[in-house]
């Protein structure tokens, strides 16, 4: 479906995009894949990568301005969303920023969209958009609606909105596992809570996912990876071997658990081999067909969370996956 089409990903000098570029480019060889976002010196960084690669192209500016992501969208047919304000405590404390980013920006992209006749979007989700407890997954549910909605916003046009939904993934910039690898000279590791669950993904499978659900999606459907948990406290042994584990307390707007599906969901969610897909509640959307395909629904009461998980990564599996990792650990 990519194959010699237009790309353009938001925020795609960020963790997932620095994966999602090679990767793209090799399986389907776009046309052009246009990286959107607003550091300069992240453009100018990554650009080194791809000095040669006719087929890359960097464009300054932020999704907060809807004129000049209506001039970067001109010509694309295929649209990623993965600019965000993510990071919980920063969040926090910069609400406003927040919103202006995840929730106005969210706005401007599906206006933009639209009204340049992209054929697909798929926007990028957390875990933290189900059932809420922090203001960035407060945002990030009112994006995954917003999206969702702009399948019947559009119209009788063209362009189709969906949206993937992951945990922690491992290793990317910011995230606990290269924290954990910063501090590993002083011998202590800080624990918020040694209860605490985290599922776990990497990003070549989110990659993965985005992939299949521009091949999947007729429009409003919220895709899901079946991925491991683990315990804090395994992923701290795991990271630096032999450290000492110190209690230190869960952080601002922090979940003791993640939860990718809630029961509040479940009404209208389906299981695949691979993967769940919530179908959009509204237009009787739930009960198509066409979205539905070969799902077998979930339990009226299934909830999809770090600690009910049917599925568990070992101490073993994730020090094998950062000693072949290591050198990118933190580093994208």
């Amino acid at each position: 479906m990519l194959s010699n089409q237009s790309i353009l990903i938001t925020g795609g000098t960020g963790s997932f995009g620095h994966t999602f570029v090679p990767m793209t480019l090799a399986k389907y060889n776009p046309r052009r894949l246009v990286i959107y976002s607003r550091d300069e010196m992240k453009q100018w960084e990554m650009a080194k990568q791809y000095v040669n690669d006719p087929r890359v192209r960097f464009f300054i500016g932020d999704v907060r301005d809807k004129e000049r992501l209506s001039r970067a969208l001109d010509g694309i047919d295929f649209v990623v969303h993965a600019a965000a304000t993510k990071i919980v405590p920063t969040a926090e404390y910069n609400p406003f920023e927040c919103v202006k980013t995840n929730i106005n920006g969210a706005m401007n992209l599906i206006d933009a969209c639209i009204d340049r006749g992209v054929k697909r979007v798929v926007a990028l989700s957390t875990d933290k958009a189900s059932s809420p407890a922090n203001l960035y997954g407060a945002t990030k549910l009112a994006s995954d609606k917003l999206f969702v909605a702009g399948n019947s916003y559009a119209g009788s046009h063209d362009t189709r909105f969906g949206v993937v939904r992951y945990g922690n993934v491992m290793g990317s910039r910011g995230s606990v596992i290269p924290f954990f690898l910063s501090i590993a000279d002083k011998g202590v590791l800080p624990i918020t809570d040694p209860r605490m669950t985290r599922f776990m993904i990497t990003l070549e499978e989110g990659v993965e996912l985005v992939w299949h659900a521009f091949e999947d999606m007729v429009g409003g459907e919220i895709y899901v990876k079946k991925i491991p948990s683990m315990v804090i406290t395994d992923v701290a042994s795991a990271s630096v071997p032999g450290a000492k584990q110190e209690v230190v307390g869960i952080r601002p707007g922090e979940k003791l658990h993640e939860q990718m599906i809630g029961a509040e969901d479940a009404l209208h969610t389906y299981e695949y081999q691979e993967h769940f897909k919530i179908l959009p509640a509204i237009h009787h959307w739930s009960s198509d067909p066409l979205r539905i395909k070969d799902g077998k629904k979930v339990a009226e009461d299934f909830n999809y969370s770090s600690d009910n998980n049917k599925e568990w990564m070992s101490i073993e599996q994730l020090k094998a996956w950062i000693d072949a990792n290591r050198e990118k650990v933190g580093k994208i």
